[in-house]
């Protein structure tokens, strides 16, 4: 179900950590997917659903470092993955379909911000092919595992998206190039694969919903200069984050209430911002959020799986 975007008054907010919003929830039979659940706020996140009794695999492109990150967290389990590469997501998805293992959660949190211009595969721009198009690959070759009737795939988004629509002429930059754009059109990839994801899986009992995380500092950042988050007002001359800014556990809030909360029921699809529905975007004020109307446009969405089902070459409702 396609769901409007209006608050649903969630209870929770901006300042909600990861602890409040699953207090009494108990995930003991749950099996998540992680990816990029090793650092920063995936990282986050994976210690909130095992701390509320889930298993979760993490798929990670530098296995040692994240079997490191994670240390002897229980319920986890590091398996290689590069979404830059179509190749490993096949192997890696082949290999976890095999075990039979069914999955309730899939969070497609990994991402990459503000590189410079890089190309990947078949000469892909970084940012779509690893944010957008590597998670688009991944949760359509894993629907056979998503268990009927319960499965959610969780989109973290951002309000990146405010910097651009889907390029649809040239979305891999052959003609100039911008980071904040490219990261930008990202984002709202992120955002209209939630979308149509849901409309596509509603049948099987498969829902999908897309989020704004807040403005929190994480190792996302480390191409960014230092003189430049000073600029963006993002730190202060002492390097401490901006008034504004959430913590990881606050950061990460939304994406477990959004794997979680009963109150979702019936708003597949809706884009989320401090554990609740984010109301539509009044202005270009990203750190007030809300949603631009490109990135929960249901044609918009729809072209968009049509372009990526073709580059990539899987569409597991085709």
């Amino acid at each position: 179900m396609i769901s409007t975007q209006r608050r649903i008054g969630s209870g929770f907010g901006a300042h909600s950590s990861t602890h409040d919003v699953l207090a009494g929830i108990d995930l003991s039979d749950t099996t998540a997917l992680v990816t990029g659940g090793y650092s920063g706020l995936g990282l986050e996140t994976t210690r909130a659903l095992v701390a509320a009794g889930a298993h979760v695999i993490v798929p990670a492109r530098r296995v040692d470092p994240a079997r490191a990150a994670l240390g002897d967290l229980p319920g986890t389990r590091v398996h290689a993955l590069d979404l830059a590469d179509q190749e490993s997501i096949r192997v890696f998805a082949d290999g976890l379909l095999a075990t039979g293992r069914p999955l309730d959660l899939i969070i497609c949190n990994a991402g990459v911000m503000a590189w410079p211009k890089t190309l990947v595969g078949p000469g892909w721009e970084a940012h779509f092919a690893i944010n957008h198009l590597g998670h688009f690959a991944l949760v359509n070759r894993l629907l056979p595992a998503l268990t009927p009737g319960r499965a959610r795939v969780v989109s973290v988004a951002s309000s990146g998206h405010f910097l651009s629509d889907i390029r649809w002429a040239d979305p891999h930059f052959r003609d100039g190039y911008d980071r904040w754009v490219a990261y930008g059109q990202s984002k709202t990839a992120n955002a209209l694969f939630a979308r149509h994801l849901d409309e596509l899986g509603a049948g099987r009992g498969v829902h999908a919903f897309a989020l704004h995380p807040g403005s929190i500092l994480t190792p996302l950042q480390r191409h960014i200069p230092r003189e430049e988050q000073l600029a963006q007002g993002w730190i202060t001359p002492s390097g401490a984050p901006a008034a504004g800014f959430k913590t990881p556990a606050q950061g990460a809030a939304t994406t477990v209430w959004a794997a979680t909360s009963a109150l979702l029921d019936g708003h597949g699809g809706a884009y989320l911002q401090d554990c609740d529905i984010a109301e539509p975007a009044t202005g270009d004020d990203m750190l007030m959020g809300g949603v631009k109307p490109w990135a929960a446009d249901p044609q918009r969405a729809a072209r968009l799986w049509r372009m990526s089902a073709g580059l990539t070459g899987v569409d597991a409702f085709g």
